[in-house]
């Protein structure tokens, strides 16, 4: 089957939607704003679109936000105009809503009577349209688009009833469906809260000697400002920080658990630590596991930079064949402003992958990728390493194959644009051009995380169980394959 359809400019990889990060420290001399600025930079790697933070000083909030990477958006004289004694900040990759925009970009600031709040958000919302209709139809006004607004709205709308923001907040979740991991800066309170699934990151740490708390998507974002990693945000658990410490209480009841086992393959930075899991170990675990399920032949095991090469190891480790870096990244490219020009764009994979010909030359290479979403980048990769003088290219996958879009705070085509859906393991092999390829299994992923303390995963992109329902109106057109429109078609000609 033809993938000539398949657009080529489009990010080649599941990407994820959002940071998050919060920080309470009361004391004095404090630099919240400056906090939130290095655990944003640290979660960079979740979202490049937009940066803010917004801080409260104990009367009211004040926001920084715009587009582009947190160093682009913030230096000495912004964060000095931030000063408070509560904080969140966020990064932002778009999946929902309007584009990148400054109104879209977040925390999102929503006014309750005469008091601010700013809400920031991870993951995606699957009832936006609904609640927005509702809420609308109660006289609320917005602006924004975003499904971040309509939750802070959510908020609001009791909260001016109950005149208690935890009401607001728990009013929301219980209205709410789909994926978020939130932090809520009120001008004297940090409130962080998560879907009752679980399914995206959030999790709490403390400053040193009891100065205050931060949370954050990624234990990562607690180390670069010296915070303990305390715990995990419980799903449905709503917690609030303020001077009279850290109180938590059950927002919502907890659901089937169903963190996102993608985090583990490629959106977590390998430094952090997931709900008990090192993500550094998982990866290697999963190379491991990888050489078990499809071993081959070869003389040397690269990786893909950046995520693929921890799994690489594992996979030489097990297997015996040598490991080397054949592969260099330029980590300075990545989502820019400056558009290269055509002839750039047909460089494709170039502009941030290149080899190492004197590594590669007659070599009969095993390559390890954390996934294949489209097709393109994989057909690349291997056009390049055999100009570079590779014997032969194995590519070998640590995760399933990716078969159905995700609605949770990821990047993902309809089923038409995924090619694992479209194709069989022998025509993707072909149409990428490799001389074998093979994928984990599911159970070998899960395997390859045994350090998790609760288990439970959303699987939904490799197996198509949904843990929160998708309204109709979604999953469509989403559902359906390439073969499926063809046969759509043909069934409507001939009638």
């Amino acid at each position: 089957m033809s993938m000539s359809a398949f657009p080529g400019e489009r990010p080649d990889r599941l990407e994820e939607e959002c940071a998050v990060f919060g920080v309470f420290a009361p004391g004095e001399g404090e630099d919240v704003a400056r906090m939130a600025c290095f655990g944003l930079q640290a979660l960079q790697h979740r979202g490049q679109e937009s940066a803010g933070i917004a801080v409260g000083d104990g009367e009211t909030v004040m926001v920084a936000k715009d587009l582009g990477l947190v160093t682009q958006v913030f230096d000495e004289a912004s964060l000095a105009a931030l000063d408070g004694f509560v904080a969140v900040g966020h990064a932002r990759y778009s999946t929902s809503g309007a584009a990148a925009s400054w109104e879209a970009a977040q925390p999102h600031i929503s006014a309750i009577d005469e008091v601010l709040i700013a809400l920031a958000h991870n993951g995606t919302l699957v009832n936006t349209n609904a609640l927005r209709a509702r809420l609308v139809g109660e006289g609320v006004q917005f602006r924004a688009g975003t499904d971040s607004e309509v939750a802070a709205k959510a908020i609001g709308r009791v909260t001016q009833e109950t005149h208690h923001l935890r009401n607001g907040i728990r009013y929301a979740m219980e209205h709410l469906e789909g994926a978020y991991a939130m932090v809520l800066a009120s001008p004297d309170s940090l409130y962080a809260f998560r879907d009752p699934n679980g399914i995206r990151p959030l999790c709490i740490g403390e400053l040193p000697d009891g100065r205050g708390w931060a949370v954050s998507s990624e234990t990562c974002g607690l180390d670069i400002v010296g915070a303990a990693y305390l715990r995990d945000v419980e799903p449905g658990e709503i917690v609030r920080f303020s001077r009279e410490g850290m109180h938590s209480e059950q927002g919502v009841p907890a659901g089937r658990r169903a963190s996102c086992i993608f985090e583990y393959v490629y959106f977590a930075r390998p430094d952090s630590v997931i709900d008990g899991q090192s993500v550094y170990q998982a990866r290697r675990n999963m190379g491991r596991i990888l050489a078990q399920e499809a071993p081959v032949e070869a003389d040397l095991v690269l990786g893909v930079p950046d995520s693929g090469v921890p799994s690489a190891m594992g996979f030489s480790q097990q297997s015996g064949i040598p490991y080397s870096d054949g592969i260099v990244k330029n980590r300075y490219v990545g989502r820019t402003f400056i558009e290269p020009t055509q002839a750039m764009r047909q460089l494709g994979i170039r502009l941030k992958l290149n080899p190492l010909p004197s590594v590669i030359r007659g070599q009969r290479l095993v390559v390890i990728d954390d996934s294949i979403v489209r097709g393109n980048t994989s057909k690349k990769l291997v056009e390049m390493l055999r100009q570079a003088g590779a014997a032969e290219v194995h590519l070998r996958i640590v995760s399933p194959e990716v078969l159905w879009p995700c609605f949770y705070g990821i990047d993902t085509d309809t089923r038409d644009q995924l090619i694992a859906a479209n194709m069989t393991l022998d025509e993707m092999c072909s149409w990428i051009g490799a001389d074998s390829l093979a994928f984990i299994s599911l159970q070998g992923l899960r395997d390859a995380l045994p350090d998790v303390r609760a288990r439970g995963f959303c699987e939904a992109c490799f197996s198509g169980e949904y843990p929160v329902s998708i309204p109709e109106p979604l999953t469509k057109k989403s559902f359906m394959t390439k073969r499926d429109f063809a046969e759509a078609y043909d069934n409507e000609a001939s009638a």
